[in-house]
């Protein structure tokens, strides 16, 4: 597939505005993965190149946490095998979907993760307000290690994430509120680390398969890096409502717009 450097320059531009969204309040891949579609990439594709090209951004947000996973280290080495298989599960269901079926479900992927993005803010405070957040670097804040049902229940999360990367981290972050842990920062630490368990090797798979547009998963990381550099004083001053505002409508008009071009 053949890409004219105004596509290339596109998307990259359309990669920075989502690198300044997640800057500021997330929903980045509900702007590029429509965006990869209207310039003619296949859906299985363009969401293989999607996951990669995202990947090294997912890799940043979770060292930026490193030290809020200090008092989580017991979950964040039991959650890496169940993250990783449920990775390779998602990219192999992936791989064994074909393109006419993926068409039919991507509007509904993506109006589930709008709803998902959307619901976010509401779902963080419910977390907050189920205990105090606590320092996570004090003895207190150690965490038992999670239960087998636990890490099932991960698992399942890790396989949504492996197949279709969009609202995982809400899910992920939902589901450990649900799993009991009560520290948002341990909690978004743990978010990270899951996601780049999961997505890393859903990421390795697409491209040993070779599903993987390169030239726009190089323009979008490219755009992503220098965009979110660029704009990040913008970013931290813009009010996050309206951005989330934004994001949220884009969402739902790229779900009408998928549903009448794929169905």
């Amino acid at each position: 597939m053949q890409h004219t450097v105004v596509s290339l320059v596109t998307i990259a531009a359309v990669a920075a505005v989502g690198s300044a969204a997640n800057a500021v309040a997330g929903g980045g891949t509900l702007l590029t993965f429509p965006a990869l579609i209207a310039l003619g990439v296949p859906p299985v594709a363009a969401n293989a190149t999607s996951t990669v090209a995202l990947w090294p951004g997912t890799i940043s947000s979770m060292l930026g946490y490193r030290r809020e996973l200090a008092g989580a280290r017991s979950w964040a080495t039991r959650f890496a095998v169940p993250s990783v298989l449920g990775g390779i599960v998602g990219a192999a269901l992936l791989l064994v979907t074909s393109e006419k079926r993926f068409a039919l479900l991507i509007p509904w992927l993506v109006f589930g993760a709008t709803l998902l993005f959307a619901l976010q803010k509401p779902v963080v405070r419910w977390l907050l307000a189920r205990g105090s957040v606590r320092n996570p670097l004090t003895a207190e804040a150690q965490l038992a290690p999670p239960s087998t049902g636990l890490l099932f229940a991960q698992f399942a999360v890790a396989i949504y994430g492996g197949y279709f990367g969009a609202g995982a981290g809400i899910v992920m972050l939902a589901a450990l509120g649900l799993m009991g842990l009560t520290n948002i920062h341990q909690m978004n630490g743990l978010k990270n680390w899951g996601a780049v368990c999961f997505n890393g090797v859903a990421a390795l798979i697409f491209v040993v398969m070779g599903l993987v547009n390169w030239p726009i998963a190089l323009a979008m990381a490219a755009g992503s890096i220098v965009g979110g550099y660029a704009t990040a004083g913008i970013a931290r001053r813009a009010p996050q409502a309206v951005v989330r505002g934004i994001v949220t409508a884009i969402g739902l008009g790229s779900t009408v717009w998928l549903y009448a071009r794929m169905t």
